[in-house]
């Protein structure tokens, strides 16, 4: 007999600290061949590779995403994350010359936090020249570096990214942006602008795809996570639970949050889109009202011993090593097993990160 899962669980309970098992960043390390990092989309949404590893057994098998439909099971609930990709990279200069990026990450009631990084010192008041008239002032320091930036010379401060920004690619992809990643950096399902990277995971599904698994009696709800520049900051802490994750808004919609319901009551599987999706999901499970229409900030980190209420499958891309978002995916599978299925996918000559290949654990 099945046991139901949960909703709106009390928070788990952690080990006492002398029993908490020792988790160092190193632990989540591997040897990655740099010609194995994804620099380009595929010549096709949707034609990639999937691997998929078996949590129970450690078994993997190889397989082309197209394929995945076939892979999950009638009545699966898949939740994905409609966030869209901001251009929010920007390039000015200073009035003495020197260049500056910024990186937008929110709106603020006028004008944007803000991601500053120029070759010398930053202070307020400092105009950033952006073309045409136009410029960001520097108003104020905020936590971890960001700034309040507001910008003069455009429609508005709503339109700043279309009209001065480009995709901000990871920076492992080493290139400028393109027109092509204007669309292939971008889900088809993108709805609700406020993201500075994808959700990598949703970038494989074509409407094809979607059309197979509504035939196949797979459901579909949709989330909101914006994904903030935090996804980029590395682990730097010697422990995992030492390490910190920027605040990201979510939101689940009443329509949304009835199919989980639905889906949990059930005992169906529900089965996350990404880290985001089930960082989301997991948050919403533990807070006060659990599963209902509601717009929040998280900032869960989940490493061992963290354990899930709620998501029973994870559709992912594969991560940097000592990221926060490969600890995420062994606590989901183990350890081992994902490190071993990592080593597999690099002898078999996957590609890697944004721009590569996918990973179904069920």
């Amino acid at each position: 007999m099945r046991t139901r899962p949960r909703l709106n669980p009390e928070p788990q309970t952690l080990l006492p600290e002398q029993s908490r098992p020792v988790e160092r960043t190193t632990d989540y390390d591997y040897p990655l061949p740099e010609e194995l990092v994804a620099q380009f989309p595929s010549a096709t949404r949707g034609n990639d590779r999937l691997l998929v590893l078996q949590r129970a057994t450690g078994e993997i098998a190889h397989h082309q995403f197209a394929e995945l439909p076939d892979l999950l099971h009638p009545k699966d609930l898949l939740v994905i994350n409609e966030s869209r990709v901001l251009k929010a990279r920007i390039l000015g200069a200073k009035t003495t010359g020197g260049s500056v990026e910024l990186l937008l990450v929110r709106r603020l009631e006028a004008g944007w936090l803000t991601m500053v990084q120029a070759r010398r010192g930053v202070r307020p008041g400092m105009r950033v020249q952006l073309g045409s008239g136009r410029y960001g002032e520097l108003v104020s320091r905020h936590d971890e570096g960001l700034w309040e930036v507001r910008f003069q010379g455009f429609s508005s401060d709503d339109a700043v990214p279309d009209e001065a920004g480009v995709v901000p690619l990871p920076p492992y992809i080493r290139r400028s942006a393109q027109s092509i990643d204007d669309t292939r950096y971008q889900t088809v399902f993108a709805r609700e602008p406020g993201s500075v990277a994808a959700p990598t995971a949703g970038l494989h599904f074509t409407p094809e795809i979607f059309e197979r698994l509504a035939a196949r009696g797979i459901e579909v709800a949709s989330i909101t996570l914006h994904v903030g520049p935090g996804t980029f900051r590395p682990v730097r802490t010697e422990l995992l639970r030492d390490h910190r994750i920027d605040p990201e808004l979510f939101s689940i919609t009443e329509a949304a949050a009835r199919a989980i319901r639905a889906a949990t009551d059930e005992a169906r599987r529900v089965v996350a889109v990404g880290t985001t999706v089930t960082r989301a999901l997991e948050t919403a499970a533990r807070s006060q009202c659990g599963f209902a229409q509601q717009t929040s900030w998280t900032d869960l980190f989940i490493h061992p011993p963290f354990r899930f209420h709620v998501v029973r499958a994870l559709l992912t891309n594969f991560h940097l090593p000592r990221s926060s978002l490969i600890a995420l995916v062994a606590t989901f599978a183990g350890r081992e097993p994902v490190l071993a299925a990592y080593a597999e996918a690099v002898k078999e000559h996957y590609r890697f990160y944004s721009y590569g290949d996918a990973m179904l654990i069920v």
